[in-house]
């Protein structure tokens, strides 16, 4: 399978995984979803592992990568995200999440000295004036913040630094299960310390009647996070994550569907989820 495919399959798994979680949240809490779906990831992962790889790969150089991207992503990316969905809701924090190209593109230039071409400065500009749109209208329906977009926004920017040191990790250990097992692990580790330190571990316990959802929710992200990884392992940072994030575009056509009765998608949100899709295709395609 093209690694094309496999980066738009990965994006449409966390567009639906933003459906279950923002459906299970009606009743209760995104630390439940966070907490169930990185021990879900994590226990399928390394049961794989353990059947089919030798536990010595745990010595590669590669770790110290994978390491250092559990520690942004999924963990403090997904959590921002997860804020976002239930402040913004999905068809506003989708598209906001989906900015990562544009951040992607300022580190590169900065720290890495690339010289982009002019595709790529015409796809940021697309992608600048989609968060305008979806960010400066507020069709009337929902309570939220202008400071609310920094959630969905911070998470676009350390998925950004995340996918780079992913693919530097691959590059030394070219394998996308471990890097996900252990990215995912890292994640789990650092959400647990966390909500013991700050006394907030009873939270992990979700609501009876989110459990389908934040379940289901776990599963398909576990998935996706696969399809992540193996889509970075066969393609180019520059290519692939473009395309992972086109996930927005899912979740406004999702939202839609799924969301009528919480969520009003505007002409507004989805002209933006589509500037931003334009953008990232022309980023793609220099």
């Amino acid at each position: 399978m093209r690694p094309e495919v496999i980066a738009i399959l990965s994006s449409m798994g966390w567009a639906v995984d933003s459906i279950l979680v923002r459906k299970g949240a009606r009743i209760s809490n995104i630390y439940g979803a966070a907490f169930l779906s990185y021990s879900v990831s994590a226990f399928c992962l390394w049961s794989y592992l353990f059947v089919y790889f030798p536990l010595d790969l745990l010595w590669s150089p590669a770790t110290i990568y994978f390491l250092l991207s559990g520690c942004l992503q999924p963990l403090l990316a997904r959590l921002l995200y997860y804020v976002g969905i239930v402040r913004l809701g999905v068809s506003r924090a989708g598209p906001l999440r989906g900015t990562s190209p544009l951040f992607a593109l300022i580190l590169a230039v900065t720290f890495l000295h690339e010289r982009p071409t002019l595709f790529v400065y015409g796809g940021t500009a697309l992608i600048v004036l989609s968060v305008w749109l979806i960010s400066s209208g507020r069709s009337g329906e929902g309570e939220w913040k202008l400071f609310d977009v920094v959630f969905p926004l911070g998470a676009a920017f350390i998925g950004a630094v995340s996918q780079n040191l992913r693919k530097g990790g691959l590059l030394l250990f070219p394998d996308p299960y471990y890097g996900a097992a252990v990215s995912t692990t890292t994640s789990l580790i650092l959400f647990f310390m966390f909500l013991l330190a700050s006394g907030k571990i009873h939270l992990i316990q979700p609501h009876r009647g989110s459990l389908p959802f934040f379940g289901c929710a776990a599963f398909v992200s576990a998935l996706a996070q696969i399809l992540n990884f193996a889509a970075l392992n066969m393609g180019e940072v520059s290519v692939m994550v473009p395309l992972l994030d086109t996930a927005p575009l899912f979740s406004v056509l999702f939202s839609a569907l799924f969301l009528r009765d919480q969520e009003k998608v505007t002409v507004r949100i989805v002209l933006g989820a589509l500037l931003m899709v334009a953008g990232v295709m022309v980023i793609s395609s220099r």
